[in-house]
C-alpha cells in the first residue's frame, strides 16, 4: 500500500533538513558570556580545572580525551566554545577558518615538567639542565622552532657521541596538543619532546616517549611506570598535593576557541 504523505508533514521535514544544515551563531564575545554556557574542554587539563569553576554558575562543561575532538564539537554546534592553551588553539584555528579566538586571554599559566615526590633527585637534575639549556639559549632555539616565523629552522639535534649509560628516561606525554607534542607520521615531535631530548643529552640517558591520555599521565609517573609526565603541564596546588614540578620551562595562555 503505498503511503501519502501530507503537505504538513513534508513541510515539517524540509524546514527540518534546512535547520540541521544552517550554522549555529556564536554566543561567546568575551570572558563574561561563559556562564550557562556549554564549554569544552580537554579532560584533566588546567581549560578543563578553570572552566569547572563555571558549573556553579549553570554551565556545562563537555570534557573530551583530545583537543581536536572539542573542537570538532564546537564546530558542529554541539558546544558554545574550547578553552585550551594559546598554541595548540592557533594550529586548531589555521586548520579550522572558520573559528576564531576571542581577544581577551582566558588565563595565564607556567608549563614544567612533573615528577614523583620521591624522585627529588632527578627533578634537581632536570632542573638543573634546564637552566643550561636557558642560558645557552637552547630551549629559545626549541621553542622558535615550533612557533613564530622561524619554525623549522631550528631542529634540535643531539650532539654526537653521548654517553648515554645512566639510564632512560621514560617520558609520559598526550601527543594531541601542538606545537607542544603532535605525531608526525608515526613520531612524536614538538617543543616538549625536543626539549626533553635536550635534557636527556645533557644528562646522558635514553629518551623513550609514551603517549597516553591526558589524565593518566600524573598516575603513570607516581606508579613509577613513566620517569616524568611532560604535556603542556601547568603547576596547580591542586596537583603539588600529588606530584612535584620542576622549574618552569615556558609561560603560556589559556584562550577561547570560538565559531566565526
Amino acid at each position: 500500500m503505498k503511503k501519502v504523505i501530507s503537505f504538513a508533514v513534508l513541510a515539517a521535514m524540509v524546514f527540518s533538513l534546512v535547520g540541521c544544515g544552517s550554522k549555529k551563531e556564536n554566543t561567546v564575545h568575551s570572558v563574561d558570556d561563559l556562564p550557562g554556557k556549554v564549554i569544552g574542554v580537554q579532560l584533566g587539563t588546567t581549560g578543563d580545572i578553570y572552566a569547572s569553576d563555571y558549573e556553579a554558575e549553570g554551565s556545562t562543561i563537555e570534557r573530551f580525551n583530545k583537543g581536536n575532538d572539542a573542537v570538532s564539537a564546537l564546530k558542529t554546534g554541539k558546544i558554545d566554545c574550547v578553552i585550551i592553551d594559546e598554541q595548540p588553539a592557533k594550529a586548531f584555528v589555521e586548520k579550522n577558518p572558520d573559528l576564531t579566538i576571542l581577544d581577551d586571554p582566558f588565563a595565564l599559566e607556567e608549563y614544567a615538567v612533573c615528577v614523583a615526590k620521591e624522585n627529588s633527585e632527578f627533578t634537581a637534575q632536570v632542573n638543573e639542565a634546564l637552566a643550561e639549556l636557558k642560558a645557552d639559549g637552547t630551549l629559545d632555539q626549541i621553542i622558535s622552532n615550533f612557533i613564530g616565523e622561524e619554525r623549522g629552522q631550528h631542529e634540535y639535534v643531539s650532539p654526537e657521541g653521548i654517553d648515554r649509560s645512566n639510564g632512560t628516561i621514560i617520558m609520559a606525554t598526550n601527543a594531541y596538543f601542538e606545537p607542544y607534542e603532535y605525531y608526525e607520521g608515526d613520531k612524536v615531535v614538538g617543543i616538549d619532546p625536543s626539549m626533553m631530548q635536550a635534557v636527556a643529552d645533557k644528562l646522558g640517558m635514553e629518551l623513550q616517549i609514551e603517549d597516553m591520555e591526558f589524565d593518566s599521565i600524573i598516575t603513570a609517573v607516581q606508579s613509577g611506570k613513566a620517569t616524568c609526565g611532560v604535556a603542556g603541564m601547568t603547576v596547580t596546588e591542586d596537583r603539588l598535593k600529588n606530584i612535584d614540578f620542576t622549574d618552569p620551562y615556558t609561560t603560556a595562555t589559556q584562550v577561547i576557541i570560538v565559531r566565526k
